[in-house]
């Protein structure tokens, strides 16, 4: 597997836990606009590209599981895995245990993983901007708990050079999020997602979250719905080691 296949995160994650993100430069079965390993089954591929592409990630890093694969719905529901039956309609996803793959789609929006410092919880997370307005951030947060530590990385997502938003989008946000918004013509700001995700991250309990800095519009290993408009997804996966 070639080096820029996937990313691996660089951030202070706990021994035992483990994420990787997965990039459109990694050999697979999808074509045209969705090439070449796409993970999303929603966007219109052909599914047998995509279970074909799940069934090479399972085996390229010998997962402990398939992967948690959620319906996500910009919303604030956290799947506990091993007790929440899938597909569920959530988008944040927990393991408490080895045996289970957490893992979120993304395609611009934010992929977030968050673990416990004593290692024995680890969460994905799916945050555009309307789930990072309703609170999925503090909800996962919340769910994991803050008596032990937590550690953050934020994963590549649109940056805000390349995301301009309109009114409803800054009215959705409040207070300190306000400092993430840089006017541009009428109407319109710039946002940067993931230095929102960052604040409310510190806000709700967890030290120094690491960005990874990498922009999925600028940078053409990544899938994004913004500059490609049609086009595949990417998968954040995070798990606990036996």
């Amino acid at each position: 597997m070639a080096p820029e296949a996937v990313l691996l995160p660089d951030w202070h994650a706990p021994p035992g836990v483990r994420a990787l993100v997965t990039t459109r430069a990694w050999p697979g079965a999808s074509s045209g606009e969705f090439a070449a390993f796409n993970l999303g089954d929603h966007v219109g591929d052909d599914p047998a590209a995509v279970a074909a592409n799940r069934a090479a990630l399972i085996a390229a890093h010998a997962l402990p599981a398939a992967p948690g694969w959620l319906a996500q719905v910009h919303g604030t529901v956290v799947a506990e895995l091993g007790e929440t039956q899938l597909p569920a309609t959530a988008d944040a996803a927990i393991a408490r245990e080895p045996g289970h793959v957490c893992a979120v789609l993304t395609a611009d929006c934010l992929p977030i993983v968050i673990a416990r410092g004593d290692g024995s919880a680890v969460a994905a997370v799916h945050a555009g901007w309307r789930g990072l307005a309703r609170g999925i951030v503090e909800r996962a947060v919340a769910r994991l708990g803050t008596d032990a530590g937590l550690s953050a990385w934020i994963g590549p997502a649109i940056c805000a050079r390349c995301y301009e938003v309109d009114a409803p989008v800054r009215d959705s946000f409040y207070g300190e999020d306000h400092a993430h918004f840089v006017a541009t013509r009428p109407g319109h700001w710039q946002f940067d997602l993931a230095g929102a995700a960052a604040g409310r991250l510190a806000r709700a309990g967890v030290a120094n979250p690491v960005a990874s800095g990498i922009c999925t519009s600028c940078d053409g290993r990544f899938y994004s719905h913004r500059r490609d408009r049609r086009t595949g997804r990417f998968a954040t996966l995070a798990w606990i080691e036996e």
